[in-house]
């Protein structure tokens, strides 16, 4: 379900602030770079992904293939920083990027 502009808007304030936690590289969406995000995901609910790769078309296909990943919203792309956010119902309000702020 997609989210409204609004929310988008306090989610991309919120992630003004927040770092990359996880980075993609030359290997691309492996295995353990997708289960790590599903970590972080489940965690922090709104997280920033940093896409390590010097090509344009590089970068447009691995957040093609991070908005396939189920329940997974991309919120916003700039250049190599990708905002991404997964509701979590049980998220720890300790971790949680949302409940935090």
């Amino acid at each position: 379900m997609p989210i409204n502009p609004d929310r988008k808007k306090q989610f991309r304030t919120i992630g003004h602030k927040l770092n990359p936690i996880v980075t993609i590289a030359g290997n691309g969406l492996s295995e353990g770079v997708v289960a790590e995000l599903t970590r972080a995901l489940d965690d922090h609910e709104l997280i920033k992904v940093k896409l390590a790769l010097a090509e344009r078309e590089e970068r447009k296909l691995v957040v093609e293939e991070l908005a396939e990943l189920p329940g997974v919203e991309i919120i916003q792309e700039i250049g190599k920083v990708v905002l991404l956010y997964k509701p979590n119902k049980k998220a720890n309000p300790k971790l949680s990027n949302l409940h935090r702020n």
